[in-house]
Formats: structure tokens, sequence, C-alpha cells
């Protein structure tokens, strides 16, 4: 598929997705949110590909739903009732399921700033690696809008009920530290050491066994709405295709002969 509105290459098992509308500070609409999908399908049936960074191009990570103007964007705030709806559905809900359903390991690398949707966008990331510079927050209410795109779901799982409360009812935006504080990002580097630390993670990962981090992933998210019953009945389950893989046997000879480990996936 050719891309007019993302970026996206595959290089070293890591695959990388920038949004590409720097004029726009990455305002997405619903081209652009359909790139991401096909771009992150892409990278999921790529077995070779095992890491996926998402990121933006220029000042900001997404500035959220574009509001500019543009032609792509007009749809988004003048179609009739119905129409709209199906977009939402179909366009940056789609979106936030295909992002939370990858199972390989997904970074944000947060460049500038991600605010209202573009924040939802960064939280559907595993990990969330931030420049100095970087800002976030939920801006919907200043246009008289809502969280409406997963961040009423999202923002309380990272930050408490309280604190996305008076986030997105103020409008509040917040600096790169302070965001840290809150539990919006993972980690805060220096803005000219962002791509090199998020490259140091994601060749980390890459180099681990797919398998067991994709389930250990899995694992996680699922258990999040288990009982501690199920969620050990859902370990069970999943060490039956690790610990009987081809890399679990290569992790213990490596181990044993004191070498790094080469991992297959399989």
């Amino acid at each position: 598929m050719n891309f007019k509105y993302i970026l996206f290459d595959t290089r070293d098992r890591i695959a990388r997705i920038t949004l590409n509308s720097p004029a726009t500070l990455n305002g997405y609409h619903e081209a652009m949110l359909a790139e991401i999908c096909a771009a992150v399908q892409t990278a999921r049936e790529d077995d070779d590909t095992r890491v996926v960074i998402l990121t933006g191009s220029g000042k900001a990570f997404c500035s959220g739903g574009d509001v500019s103007g543009s032609e792509e964007s007009r749809t988004r705030f003048h179609a009739q009732k119905m129409s709209y709806l199906l977009e939402m559905r179909e366009g940056m809900h789609q979106t936030v399921l295909s992002l939370t359903r990858l199972d390989k390991p997904l970074i944000a690398a947060v460049n500038g700033a991600a605010v209202a949707g573009g924040l939802t966008l960064a939280l559907c990331c595993d990990l969330r690696i931030a420049s100095d510079q970087a800002r976030l927050g939920d801006t919907a209410v200043r246009f008289g809008l809502l969280p409406d795109e997963g961040g009423a779901y999202l923002f309380p799982r990272f930050m408490g009920l309280d604190r996305a409360l008076r986030m997105s009812m103020l409008g509040e935006v917040y600096d790169a530290q302070t965001a840290l504080q809150l539990g919006l990002v993972t980690e805060v580097v220096p803005h000219d050491k962002l791509y090199g630390r998020v490259d140091e993670i994601a060749a980390r990962l890459a180099e681990g066994p797919p398998l067991a981090i994709r389930l250990a992933k899995r694992m996680m998210y699922k258990q999040l709405e288990m009982t501690l019953p199920h969620a050990l009945e859902d370990a069970a389950l999943s060490v039956m295709i690790t610990n009987r893989s081809e890399d679990a046997a290569e992790g213990i000879r490596a181990f044993l002969k004191k070498r790094k480990p080469e991992f297959k996936g399989r």
C-alpha cells in the first residue's frame, strides 16, 4: 500500500509508523487512520517484525483530530449524525482497537504534543518514551468535545479517575515530567536522545524470544479483566506453548554455555 499521510518502514525486525502531517501537528482524519490500521496489520502479519514504534514527524506526536479545515478533515464536523457515528466506529475507534489488539511490543516515541485523541494513541502503546519537550493532556473540552475516542476508558486507567476527570474537564495539558508523575508516560529523556533511547529499547525487545514476549503481553492485558483463579488457568495454558518451544530450549542452552541466545520465534 502506498501511504500519503504516514511513513512506514521496517528494518532489523522493527517497524516504524510515523504520522506525517506536520503542518497540522499530525492531526488525524479518516484517510490517515485507515493508513495507520493498514500499517499495523502489515506489522502484525509479518513474522519478521518483532517490535513496532509509533511516532510523529515534525514538532508533534499527534494533536488529536484534524481541525485545520482541510478537505480531509471537513467531514469530521459537518457530517450527518449517522454518517459521523459510522466514521467514528470505522475510523478512530478501529484504530484504537487495532493498536490495542497488536500482540507485539508497541512503543510510542512521544516527540512533541500528544493531546486529546493523540494522547489516546500514545496510551494504546505498551511503553511511552517521551521527549522532555513533549506535552500531554486532553484539550477536547476546549472545543466543546468529549474524550470519546478511547480517552474516557484509558485516561482513568493510567492516571486514576480523579486526575483524569480534572484533566478532561479543565482541558489541562502537562509537561513531560508532570506526565511521568501522573503515569501517562513510562520514561522521559532529553529531546535529542529520544529516538536513540527508543531504538535501544526496541532492539533489546527484537532480540528477545518472540513467543514469550507476545504471550506475556497478551496474558497481562487479558488478566486485567480476570479473577486470580482465571488468570492462573490462562497462564497454565500459555506455558504449554512456551515451555515446549525451540526458543525455550535455546534459552537454556545459551545460559549453560554462557553465550547470547538466538531466538527464532518457534
